[in-house]
C-alpha cells in the first residue's frame, strides 16, 4: 500500500510502498476512504510531542472493512466504519467505569515479539496512535473503530473520529455544559468549531467564539456562536468579563498553548470551569493565580473529549443526517496523499478548518 512516512522530525513526508500484515484474531483491515489532516499530526511532525520513528501519521479517518480476524464480532467485511485513536481493551478499571478514552492497555497493540502490523520484521514501522491513517489501508484493533450507517458520506464521517468527537465530548462529557449556561471557546479551528456546534446542541444560552483571525467570525456563527471576539489586540479576557458581567460558566481552550489555558481560567465567573482540549506542547507550564481558586473555579483536562466513541459516533452520524451537526463547512479542501505538506503549511497559517485526504 501507499503511505506517507515520517522518518525524521520536521523533514518532508515521503510517499512510499509499505507492507501491511494480515488481521490477527481481534484485528480489522480497512480500506481507507478519507483522512482529515489534524493539528495533532502537526505537533508530532514538528516534534512538540515525541513519537518513535519511522511512522505513518494520521488518525482521523473513515473507510470500508476489507477483512477481519477470527474473533472479531463488532464489524464484518463491507461495513463502513469510523476509526478513533481511543482504542480500548474493555475490561480495565477505566473501561469498566465508563472512561474508555483513558484506557492505555497494551492489549490493543501487537506484542513486540509478534510480526509488526506495518512494515516487516527487518524494518518495522511504528503505528501512530493505534491507526496510522495517512495510508491506503489500516490494520487496527477492533476496538479502534465503529460501524456506521452506509448512507453517511465517508469524507465527512472521517471528521467524526477526532475533531468532532473531541469538541462534542469536551462539551458533553468533560465540561458537562447545561442548558442556558454561557460558554466561551478559544480557537476556531476544527475542534473549536465542533465545540461551538456541540454547545449549541447542549442548549448553551450564550456561545462566545474567540480567535485572532477576524475572518473566522462568519464560520463561527454558522456553527452556533452568538458572539465573536477578535483576540488579536490581546484584550479578549477583559472584554469577556465585561460583556458577561463577571465571566463565563465554561471556557473551552481549543488551541493548545499555556497562555490561552491561563486565559481560559481567568475569564471564568465564580464557580466556572475551564476545560483544556488543546495539546499544550511538552515543556510548557501553566501558571495561575492561587487566590482565584477561592472563587471555586475549576481547571480540567480533556483527552479526546472524554469520549465513548462506539456510542457517540453513530449518534453524531444521525445528527449530521438530520441537519443538526455541521460537517460540510469543516472541510476547507479535499487533497491527495501527496499534498499533506501543503495542508500542514495552510494549517500553520490558521486560515483553514480541515483539509481532508481522499483516496480513490
Amino acid at each position: 500500500m501507499k503511505a506517507a512516512i515520517l522518518r525524521s522530525v520536521g523533514s518532508p513526508l515521503s510517499i512510499e510502498d509499505v507492507a501491511i500484515s494480515k488481521p490477527g484474531p481481534r484485528e480489522v483491515l480497512i480500506r481507507t476512504a478519507a483522512t482529515g489532516v489534524c493539528h495533532s499530526d502537526l505537533h508530532f511532525y514538528e516534534g512538540s510531542y515525541p513519537t518513535r520513528l519511522p511512522t505513518i501519521l494520521g488518525h482521523e479517518s473513515a473507510g470500508v472493512v476489507e477483512a477481519v480476524g477470527s474473533e472479531v464480532r463488532s464489524v464484518q467485511p463491507g461495513d463502513h466504519v469510523v476509526t478513533c485513536l481511543s482504542a480500548f481493551c474493555g475490561h480495565c478499571d477505566h473501561c469498566v467505569s465508563g472512561h474508555i478514552s483513558r484506557c492505555v492497555s497494551p492489549e490493543t497493540q501487537r506484542a513486540k515479539t509478534d510480526e509488526p502490523r506495518l512494515g516487516d520484521s527487518a524494518a518495522p514501522m511504528t503505528q501512530f496512535l493505534h491507526l496510522s491513517a495517512f495510508a491506503e489501508q489500516m490494520l487496527i484493533h477492533e476496538n479502534a473503530c465503529v460501524r456506521i450507517r452506509p448512507d453517511m458520506p465517508l469524507d465527512r464521517a472521517a471528521l467524526l473520529g477526532c475533531a468532532v468527537i473531541t469538541g462534542y465530548g469536551a462539551i458533553t462529557y468533560t465540561a458537562q455544559v447545561r442548558p442556558g449556561e454561557t460558554v466561551a471557546v478559544i480557537g476556531c479551528g476544527g475542534i473549536g468549531l465542533c465545540a461551538i456546534n456541540a454547545a449549541a446542541l447542549a442548549g448553551a444560552g450564550r456561545i462566545i467564539a474567540i480567535d485572532r483571525i477576524a475572518e473566522k467570525e462568519d464560520l463561527a456563527r454558522r456553527f452556533g456562536a452568538t458572539d465573536f471576539i477578535d483576540a488579536s489586540d490581546g484584550q479578549a479576557v477583559a472584554r469577556i468579563i465585561e460583556m458577561t458581567r463577571g465571566g463565563v460558566d465554561h471556557a473551552i481552550e481549543a488551541i493548545g498553548l499555556a497562555k490561552t489555558a491561563e486565559d481560559a481560567f481567568t475569564m471564568l465567573r465564580r464557580g466556572g470551569t475551564a476545560t483544556i482540549v488543546g495539546m499544550i506542547p511538552v515543556g510548557q507550564k501553566v501558571s495561575l493565580n492561587g487566590y482565584e481558586f477561592l472563587a471555586e473555579k475549576s481547571l480540567k483536562g480533556s483527552n479526546m473529549g472524554s469520549n465513548r466513541f462506539p456510542v457517540d459516533i453513530p449518534r453524531l452520524v444521525d445528527f449530521y443526517m438530520a441537519g443538526r451537526l455541521r460537517l460540510d463547512e469543516l472541510i476547507s479542501r479535499r487533497i491527495g496523499l501527496h499534498q499533506i505538506e501543503e495542508a500542514f503549511a495552510e494549517m500553520k497559517c490558521g486560515n483553514i478548518a480541515r483539509s481532508v485526504i481522499t483516496f480513490a
